[in-house]
């Protein structure tokens, strides 16, 4: 489910939350599934409980997760997370006209979506 590479040069924080969208973007994870609790999933990568405390807070201002006190961590319904996409999509925008000004080839940001949709979907 969720890994984390202590060679990669991104904080574990961001891999987890990372991989958490990926399992959410995918499929794997649905609305209102249960994802472990920060205790549960700190001993399951044997990292510090902060460190999962972090990456859910950020997925959960994000829209992509909610917590019920008592209760647990969930998926939350697609809508929520929808402002953060509108906001990707504006930025995604704007970062690749400033490519193309530069001089980058359309081709070679075409080829570099395929490559991340290639990472993003890969199966772990």
């Amino acid at each position: 489910m969720i890994s984390v590479n202590y060679r990669d040069s991104r904080p574990i924080y961001v891999q987890i939350k990372e991989n958490v969208i990926r399992l959410i973007l995918t499929g794997s994870l649905k609305q209102d599934d249960r994802l472990p609790s920060v205790r549960e999933l700190a001993v399951e990568l044997a990292i510090n409980p902060n460190t999962i405390q972090r990456a859910y807070r950020e997925l959960e201002s994000e829209g992509y997760i909610y917590v019920v006190a008592g209760k647990g961590t969930f998926i939350s319904p697609q809508s929520e997370a929808r402002a953060d996409v509108e906001k990707l999509k504006a930025t995604f925008r704007e970062v690749t006209a400033k490519l193309l000004f530069n001089g980058e080839d359309t081709g070679a940001l075409k080829a570099e979506i395929d490559a991340i949709g290639k990472e993003v979907n890969r199966d772990d």
